[in-house]
């Protein structure tokens, strides 16, 4: 499946005489390349020469480097620059500190620094709970992450996470005004991370773990949640299988069926299958079928930790012991968070009337989209430029703006499905069609609907 992304976005500078038809060539051999042109600007033109700057999205950088050459062959046009403009986007980072008070005299500073702090430490000295009304911990999460499980990339360390560490502060405050901060740790050792951690948490008022590889994510998770009297979510867990929930119930919804009464089969039973898997079953799921790369998920093993346990221990009921392509026969659900094309047209074909095929592996799916709906009646993916996209920013705002402004320490998944439900609200039911079973990510309504639902169980279970 190749389409242009925004995130192989590039501009390219290029300049030849008027005879030349510098615009006319470009586009053309642009478009004949397969890019997709977004912005065309003639920068300078003379008697002598033409100089434009030409805007595209290409599929990948290969795909870019064709466009240039292909540019680059004309015998009167010269290439002067190429610009990527993601790379442009995240030159000296996306995120920064900015004061929230005035400190233009000696009364500002002396009452936002020395000598008047000193009060607002000696209150908190004598009593560590105003740490949250006088300071930054309120509002602030610690986005913390060992680099080795980074996006599809794998084991890439904590110098090469920070910028995703950093997109995913930008997203907190953006869409929930919460203040983020990448805690990138050169560790992989669960004992140090677990105490890193801790011992900086008291400048926050709640941690989010991003992209740590299973199993050990589950027992840093654990361990943090027995240790700290502050939240801690681990959204490749939580988010994922939040969002998939949402996205669910309003695709049963749209078909016109109970998830109870439903065959689900998936592929993938790490962290974000256990997940999902956790909250389908808290939700009413009563069969479903896993997956990993090693077959089907029926035994246990002396290796299992504590999650995979849970899914032997709860999926795959009754005697089923074949494949995946013989456990799609009839299936009402495909839901994959593994690698690509781990199932075929056939195996799509072969589900039940009405099915649903959320392939989610990034950036390439466990199916084409495109060979899914064929046969399927809903079908979403982790893309962004695929209609249904499950996307984890429509969870974890919310979820922190409701644990912060509840003051909520820990998290249920009472609170997880109530975000889920929340989420699939947003979609009304003159909306709801095939195509659009969750929200936009830019729907100002999801985050606080998703905060109101946290506060709400919350508040019921103090």
């Amino acid at each position: 499946m190749a389409s242009t992304s925004p995130g192989y976005g590039i501009t390219i500078r290029v300049e030849g005489p008027p005879s030349a038809q510098p615009v006319s060539e470009v586009t053309t051999a642009i478009t004949l390349a397969g890019a997709a042109i977004t912005a065309l600007d003639v920068v300078e033109s003379t008697l002598d020469r033409v100089v434009i700057d030409v805007t595209c999205d290409a599929i990948d950088a290969e795909h870019a480097e064709q466009i240039t050459a292909a540019i680059a062959s004309h015998p009167e046009i010269t290439v002067r620059k190429v610009s990527d403009r993601t790379f442009l986007l995240h030159l000296g980072g996306k995120i920064e500190i900015q004061s929230k008070v005035p400190l233009k005299t000696r009364d500002d500073l002396s009452r936002a620094y020395t000598p008047g702090v000193a009060r607002i430490s000696q209150a908190i000295a004598a009593d560590k709970s105003d740490a949250r009304r006088l300071t930054i911990k309120r509002n602030t999460v610690a986005v913390v992450t060992d680099g080795s499980a980074v996006l599809g990339l794998g084991n890439i360390g904590p110098e090469a996470a920070l910028p995703v560490m950093e997109g995913k502060a930008a997203l907190f405050k953006r869409f929930a005004d919460v203040d983020a901060w990448p805690v990138c740790l050169d560790t992989q050792d669960v004992d140090e991370i677990v105490r890193t951690v801790q011992i900086i948490a008291p400048v926050y008022g709640g941690i989010n773990l991003e992209d740590i590889s299973a199993p050990r994510c589950f027992e840093v998770e654990r361990r943090l949640r027995d240790l700290l009297d502050i939240p801690v979510f681990h959204d490749d867990q939580h988010g994922t299988a939040i969002v998939v929930l949402a996205a669910l119930s309003n695709a049963l919804k749209h078909v016109g069926k109970s998830i109870g009464d439903t065959k689900i089969v998936m592929s993938g039973a790490g962290a974000a299958g256990t997940a999902i898997a956790r909250l389908l079953v808290a939700s009413g799921a009563k069969n479903i079928i896993g997956f990993d790369k090693d077959g089907l998920v029926k035994d246990h093993k002396d290796s299992d930790d504590i999650m995979r346990t849970w899914f032997v221990d709860n999926c795959n009921p009754g005697t089923f012991d074949g494949n995946i392509s013989q456990a799609m026969a009839g299936a009402d659900i495909f839901i994959g968070v593994s690698a690509p094309n781990v199932i075929t047209e056939a195996d799509v074909a072969s589900m039940a009337k009405g099915s649903i095929v959320f392939a989610l592996a990034n950036p390439d799916p466990e199916i084409d989209p495109a060979i899914a709906r064929k046969h399927a009646a809903v079908v979403a993916t982790g893309r962004s430029d695929q209609p249904n996209q499950i996307n984890n920013v429509l969870a974890f705002p919310g979820i922190f703006r409701g644990l912060l402004d509840g003051r909520i320490t820990k998290i249920t998944d009472q609170m997880l499905v109530a975000a889920a439900n929340a989420i699939a609200s947003c979609v009304s039911s003159d909306q709801l069609n095939a195509n659009f079973i969750v929200p936009s990510v830019f729907d100002p309504h999801v985050v606080t609907k998703v905060a109101d639902a946290v506060k709400a169980v919350g508040k019921s279970n103090a």
